[in-house]
């Protein structure tokens, strides 16, 4: 039973690793990120460009520090608000990247050099992440917006701006005899 299992959720990983890939995005190149936390940023984010800058993305989601300081002691806190899905995966992101040696780490570890406490330096590491995450985001929307080869955004040598011949469906073909005015008389009589 738990080997049946085991196989379903690893068919099910690569099912959307395949379809996270097929989307064009880069945000498995990410340490920390898999396929169902890339889902989950395109799902929830939609279209990055909503958002003006990564600060905007930030508070949006629950990265952005709230200032919690009291007197002479400065500080902030992490915020409580925002989309939490996307906190979470950068939460799993953080937490990937505390582990194994990454630039994450160090960054960590600069921080606590510098006198932070360790939720702090978290803290600071995923508003750190979430600006990776947005400018990762954005550059993919910047390459699927690439101008293409007929010199229009989105054209490819598939669209019909770049073949010589367009397709003509079924209904763009003319009848082989003329249309039966019988029926059209018969629902006339009926209203």
């Amino acid at each position: 039973m738990p080997e049946r299992v085991y196989q379903r959720s690893k068919q099910a990983d690569k099912e959307l690793k395949g379809l996270v890939a097929a989307t064009g995005t880069t945000l498995m190149d990410l340490h920390g990120i898999g396929p169902s936390g890339a889902a989950r940023l395109l799902v929830e984010v939609g279209t990055i460009t909503r958002f003006p800058d990564r600060g905007h993305f930030a508070s949006w989601n629950g990265t952005a520090p709230i200032d919690a300081s009291s007197g002479d002691q400065a500080r902030h806190r992490l915020s409580r608000a925002g989309t939490r899905q996307i906190n979470r995966v950068l939460h799993i992101m953080a937490t990937v990247q505390l582990r194994n040696p990454t630039e994450g780490r160090a960054y960590v570890d600069r921080k606590k050099a510098a006198g932070k406490p360790s939720m702090e330096a978290m803290r600071a590491l995923k508003r750190h992440l979430s600006d990776i995450v947005y400018r990762q985001m954005i550059n993919d929307a910047t390459a699927t917006t690439a101008t293409g080869p007929g010199g229009h955004r989105g054209t490819s040598t598939n669209s019909s701006v770049t073949g010589s011949h367009p397709h003509a469906g079924s209904s763009e073909k003319s009848l082989p005899e003329p249309a039966d005015n019988k029926l059209r008389t018969s629902l006339l009589a009926a209203s």
